[in-house]
């Protein structure tokens, strides 16, 4: 039995303003007009027209409580959403950009009646020009379907939820939001940065100057080609414990974009015999957790964004320093608190391709750790989705210093050609860390050793790439008024109070994880963040009004985990 409102404190407090916040930190404009908020909607059959008989609250699905709808919608039908606006005076500087943070999946969007734009894939953001079908006063039409069948890249969703699945989501589940922009504007950032230098290419320019902020003042430089080089003498470095952002700002003609960029350096390095992930120069411990990125009451979208910043923080104060962000793109807000709030982020490509339990779950939980994947997920439209959509994610998020990691592929669900994807990848990216195959179907170019154990003691030999444990423990414990399914419990041991439950954690890294880290393991990624429906191994519940673990009770596995950081 499911708790129909288990609620978070910021749903509780719902209020329409939580979500007007400028959806891209990383390329603010001083030109912003949300549409977030009520919307027309109906869910209709392919051939019937829509009547709009409900309101839902964008951005959350309509699967979600927040969302006013609370349904699904079944394979063929077409979710429509219609919303009337007009232009604030002055607002149009030139020409109107429509931005989409996400929809789920196939969109296509109609301003006053006329198509403006399609688009497929649900987890990356996508704009249409529409100046030229604007009237004084205008209504936005978005039809949204989404079959779940595999082809496009899906997550955790299922149509038939429980256990390590959950409920699906459709449609927008994102920001929707108007920025104007003169005719000749900065369509792109692309940041690339080490330790020592920064190039910054503002796409769409030619010219310009960009002024950044520095901790000995503004500096400004010319821009040519549209592109820069900053080399402080002695740069502040980007990291967990010190995450030093350098502000700035380009201004090319009436167009002016703010920003800011980070300096950290990635690397693997041998030390003391042992392949290590080492960062700004040293061996750094990532200190772990899986997150998932759901919330008890917007499923994928939070019901403010200031719960992002509480899960970093309170798993900060953990003495965690990692998120894996598993198998989903988040908005950018999160990435910007990370990034903020110092937090690395192992950032997963969202899985697409049939799953098969016994294959992909069964056998190499016991021992099938290698099986060629050239031959698996053969269907050629499949794999062409993946990779487009690894290429959208990896081209959106690149900029975020946080990021210092991408997985490929988890627990082979889509996997194949694994080591084509690792080179597709690296010539895409070629500063961060890439997991190719997270848990196991390892046989490929990865540059990390990535290990997988539940329902066994974690013994692992560290052997010619960094050893990473990118999954373990999950214990469960159900903190009774906080659960969303009451009847059915899914996790890797089960505990009855918070206290048996804390002191096996804390026994299970002491006893099995820190021995570890003297022999090669660079890091750990503990199962999980929060609940997640069925799931109820978090380190916080679902609705995020518990805390299983308090800092106290884990500051010395953090401190010595992290001692050398």
């Amino acid at each position: 039995m499911d708790n129909k409102r288990l609620l978070t404190p910021w749903g509780e407090n719902y209020n329409r303003e939580n979500w007007q916040v400028y959806p891209r930190p990383q390329m603010r404009r001083d030109s912003f007009l949300s549409l977030n908020g009520a919307w027309d909607f109906c869910i209709a059959n392919e051939n019937t027209a829509p009547n709009f008989d409900s309101v839902i609250e964008v951005p959350f699905a309509p699967q979600s409580i927040l969302s006013g709808i609370k349904k699904d919608n079944q394979k063929d039908e077409i979710l429509h959403y219609r919303k009337e606006f007009e232009l604030p005076e002055g607002f149009n500087k030139g020409r109107v950009l429509l931005h989409f943070g996400a929809v789920d999946a196939i969109s296509e969007v109609y301003i006053n009646g006329q198509s403006v734009g399609k688009h497929i894939g649900g987890y990356d953001a996508f704009s249409f020009d529409i100046t030229d079908y604007l009237a004084d006063k205008n209504i936005i039409t978005v039809k949204v379907s989404d079959t779940l069948d595999g082809v496009l890249p899906y997550g955790k969703q299922c149509k038939k939820r429980g256990g390590m699945w959950y409920t699906p989501v459709s449609g927008i589940w994102q920001s929707v939001w108007l920025e104007s922009v003169p005719e000749e504007y900065i369509s792109r950032l692309i940041i690339d940065a080490d330790d020592r230098q920064a190039t910054v290419k503002a796409v769409g320019i030619s010219e310009g100057v960009i002024i950044i902020d520095t901790p000995d003042g503004q500096v400004s430089y010319p821009l040519y080609n549209g592109e820069v080089v900053f080399a402080p003498e002695n740069p502040r470095l980007w990291s967990p414990e010190s995450p030093y952002l350098y502000s700035f700002a380009i201004v090319s003609g009436e167009d002016r974009v703010e920003s800011y960029l980070a300096f950290r350096k990635l690397e693997i390095k041998e030390v003391e015999g042992y392949p290590r992930l080492c960062l700004n120069g040293k061996p750094y411990f990532f200190h772990g957790l899986l997150d998932q990125g759901y919330f008890s009451d917007g499923i994928y979208t939070p019901a403010s964004p200031a719960a992002y910043e509480f899960d970093i923080v309170k798993m900060k104060a953990l003495g965690f320093n990692m998120l894996r962000k598993h198998i989903k793109v988040e908005p950018e807000q999160f990435y910007y608190d990370c990034d903020r709030l110092g937090m690395v982020v192992f950032q997963d490509m969202v899985n697409n391709g049939d799953y098969s339990f016994i294959r992909d779950t069964v056998l190499p939980t016991f021992f099938l750790r290698r099986l060629n994947d050239k031959r698996l997920h053969k269907d050629k439209q499949t794999r062409l989705e993946f990779e487009r959509s690894m290429t959208s994610s990896v081209n959106q998020l690149r900029n975020h210093p946080c990021i210092c990691y991408w997985t490929i592929f988890n627990e082979g669900w889509g996997q194949f050609c694994g080591s084509k994807m690792y080179e597709k990848l690296k010539r895409l990216d070629s500063t961060r860390f890439i997991d190719t195959a997270s848990g196991w179907f390892d046989g490929v170019e990865s540059d990390v050793d990535s290990k997988h154990i539940y329902f066994r003691k974690i013994k692992l030999k560290c052997g010619k790439k960094p050893l990473i444990l990118s999954e373990f423990g999950g214990y469960s414990y159900k903190p009774e008024g906080h659960v969303f399914n009451i009847a059915n419990t899914y996790g890797y041991g089960k505990f009855e109070n918070r206290e048996d439950f804390c002191k096996a954690v804390v026994n299970l890294y002491r006893e099995q994880v820190l021995p570890l880290v003297d022999k090669g393991l660079s890091a750990a990624v503990y199962t999980q963040v929060s609940d997640v429906e069925d799931e109820t191994n978090g380190l916080l519940t679902y609705d995020r009004k518990v805390e299983k673990i308090v800092p106290e009770e884990f500051a010395e596995v953090s401190s010595k985990l992290t001692k050398n950081n």
